[in-house]
């Protein structure tokens, strides 16, 4: 059997993928095709975790029913403890120049 011209072969690669609407990839560099063709994680998370409700979303939702969340009360009063005695975050920098680097670097 005699081999067939490369030029042919490639034209009907091209008209393959045209017919089949698949990426015409004819030096076979690597494109993510399979990972963009793979389905979304996303909508299947979301439908797995299910919607939680909470006292902060209810209070947003509406706004004038005032609702206290005892977990979020107690949290920040452990935050405030935990500032008076000197243990909470440490304060944010404002300019470059007020940074822990910038004060190292000197």
């Amino acid at each position: 059997m005699a081999a067939v011209a490369p030029s042919p072969l490639a034209a009907l690669t091209r008209l393959r993928s045209i017919i089949f609407q698949t990426s015409y990839n004819p030096t076979s560099q690597r494109t993510g095709a399979k990972y963009l063709r793979r389905r979304l994680r996303g909508p299947a998370m979301i439908e797995y975790y299910p919607n939680q409700l909470s006292i902060s979303s209810i209070n947003t939702e509406f706004r004038g029913l005032h609702l206290v969340d005892e977990y979020e009360e107690r949290r920040i009063q452990d935050v405030a403890d935990k500032k008076n005695r000197g243990k909470g975050a440490p304060k944010k920098a404002r300019s470059a120049a007020d940074s822990r680097r910038a004060q190292r670097k000197r």
